[in-house]
């Protein structure tokens, strides 16, 4: 068996090792196959495995080697476009259902988390959406009273208020979720793993899927080495679902653009500077499109990242310009030194809304994280699960739509960075509400 490589990455140092689980060989039959082993694969596996059920995790390299084990590590509660009004006008009470899901999502993380005693180095210390301008304070009020209009516990904050959380005056207010927070994503995705394999899930690493098809009344799930037979299929690669075969789905794998999504981490903050700057742990994402997002991990290093317009460079570039904003806002940090900086894709669709689809019979996928796929993946893995093994469509947060592939997808996906130029612009302008 050869082993897997992860790139390099702060969460690739400090998770807990894993061995990695055997090839498929040879013909296995299954009652749920799932493809890929990333949060929702894994979140789905321990759904039907707790319940009784016979379910296989294929994974095409390791689990946790693709975006859920390389992302921020914030476990965000809600979407970054997707507002509660707008999936209940396109999908009525599929819709009202999503969410829920969605509002439920860092919860319903946490409590796994919790349930299984997972080492993740998990804090539910709040995920906080400070505002960059002063008219985004009305559109952080506005979220603030959907979400309390739904019964989630969101919270507006003064700029007084928001300067005691951050420690910075940088931002003029905010939106505070205490069900947020933070976790080492490879750590949970091998958590998982090991979860959903106590309780009697198998998971074949290192088998890359070359092609599904529905024959007869059941699923056939290809690899080099070997065949899966199943009665129900749950795909969840995500903006992964092209890049190791991209014959699997190319349908799916169009509908969204693979961006890179850059993250880094300092030297260890001393407490001396801690205690000061973000002295309640918070994961924070401000209201900017060209984001400014942090978070203390177990080590007390800050994580943080961005993005550059163009290819050249753009590892440097990255690290500088991720320096410079933190020592923007907490000019007492100066302009750290970044001992990690790594980098992996997030799915982005046209509007950011997530797509659920249906494969065939028994046959489900999800495309478009659009960088919210922690929280949202691991709850949106449980609904799949339920939907695979028969819960009625009426009682589930499952929205189905056709794919939309982008036209001149190659095209699209060369020139996806410069959206970036748009969106500093954006971010110049106050927003009409």
């Amino acid at each position: 068996m050869n082993d897997v490589v992860f790139p390099p990455s702060l969460w690739a140092d400090t998770a807990p090792p894993r061995p990695l689980a055997p090839v498929l060989n040879g013909t296995v039959e299954t009652d749920v196959a799932v493809i890929g082993g990333g949060f929702t694969g894994l979140s789905a596996a321990i759904e039907i495995a707790r319940n009784g059920g016979s379910v296989t995790v294929l994974e095409g390299k390791a689990v946790g080697w693709g975006a859920s084990g390389r992302n921020n590590g914030q476990v965000i509660p809600i979407l970054t476009s997707a507002e509660p009004a707008v999936w209940i006008k396109r999908y009525g009470a599929a819709g009202e259902r999503m969410v829920q899901l969605i509002g439920n999502s860092a919860n319903i993380l946490f409590d796994l988390v919790r349930e299984f005693d997972m080492r993740a180095e998990a804090e539910q210390t709040g995920w906080f959406q400070p505002a960059h301008s002063p008219g985004r304070v009305q559109l952080c009020k506005n979220r603030v009273d959907t979400w309390q209009r739904y019964g989630f516990p969101a919270e507006f904050k003064t700029a007084e208020e928001t300067r005691e959380i951050l420690g910075s005056d940088f931002w003029y207010g905010g939106m505070l979720n205490p069900t947020g927070g933070h976790i080492n994503p490879l750590a949970l995705a091998r958590a998982m793993a090991k979860t959903a394999e106590d309780l009697g899930a198998a998971i074949y690493e290192n088998s890359p899927v070359t092609s599904y098809e529905r024959v007869g009344a059941q699923w056939v799930i290809r690899t080099a080495t070997g065949t899966l037979k199943a009665r129900a299929l749950i795909l969840a690669t995500n903006a992964y679902t092209g890049e190791l075969a991209p014959s699997l789905a190319p349908k799916l794998a169009k509908s969204i653009i693979p961006v890179l999504s850059w993250q880094m981490a300092t030297q260890p903050v001393g407490d001396n500077l801690r205690n000061g700057i973000l002295p309640g742990r918070q994961a924070v994402s401000d209201t900017r499109g060209d984001l400014r997002f942090f978070r203390y991990d177990a080590r007390n290093r800050l994580i943080t990242g961005g993005a550059v317009i163009g290819n050249f460079d753009v590892a440097n570039r990255v690290r500088a310009k991720a320096s410079r904003n933190l020592g923007e806002a907490f000019p007492e940090l100066g302009e750290p030194e970044m001992t990690h900086v790594w980098s992996g894709y997030i799915g982005m669709n046209w509007d950011r809304f997530p797509r659920i689809h249906r494969l065939g019979p028994d046959g489900w996928a999800w495309m478009g994280c659009n960088g919210r796929g922690v929280a949202f993946g691991t709850a949106l893995g449980r609904e799949l699960a339920r939907a695979a093994t028969g819960t009625a469509e009426d009682q589930l947060a499952l929205p189905v739509t056709e794919p939309r592939p982008f036209p001149v997808h190659s095209i699209a996906r060369r020139v996806a960075p410069t959206y970036l130029a748009w969106l500093k612009r954006k971010d110049l302008s106050e927003p009409k509400i």
